[in-house]
């Protein structure tokens, strides 16, 4: 069987923290805005009350990869946590080094970076929005 899939691409929602999270991720990943519309931009007016600053869609080019993110409308919730983990592969120890300890600062450190016995420098923490990161750095391409 041969299914054609381009790429898979993570859609993390927040509760209103879209934007702050945005900020968070150019800051500390390096993440470029490459998509970025408000629910007051969404055709019609059809607008959820309390919404119209709130992200309705955004995409983010971190390194070769993205993800993509949004604020839930106020009458929805999104789950604070779950079984799944944005995993990032870095090519330099200083650059993971400093984008975990950024994203730790009001987040939960889950596993610190470590010597992993796969050979990479490895460690994983929740951002203070409840996303999950996995942070790797095979042990051949540390700097």
């Amino acid at each position: 069987m041969s299914i054609n899939i381009k790429q898979i691409t993570p859609y993390i929602n927040y509760n209103g923290d879209a934007r702050a999270a945005i900020e968070l991720y150019k800051a500390h990943l390096g993440a470029e805005v490459a998509e970025l519309m408000h629910w007051r931009d969404m055709p019609g007016g059809d607008v959820p009350p309390g919404a119209a600053d709130n992200v309705m869609h955004a995409t983010l080019k971190i390194g070769a990869a993205q993800i993509m993110l949004a604020d839930v409308p106020p009458n929805r919730v999104p789950p604070t946590a779950g079984n799944v983990s944005v995993s990032l592969e870095f090519t330099d120890a200083g650059a993971m080094e400093r984008s975990f300890a950024g994203l730790a600062e009001g987040g939960e450190v889950i596993m610190a970076l470590h010597d992993a016995f796969w050979g990479a420098k490895f460690g994983m923490l929740a951002d203070k929005y409840g996303v999950r990161w996995m942070f790797n750095l095979p042990q051949a391409s540390a700097s």
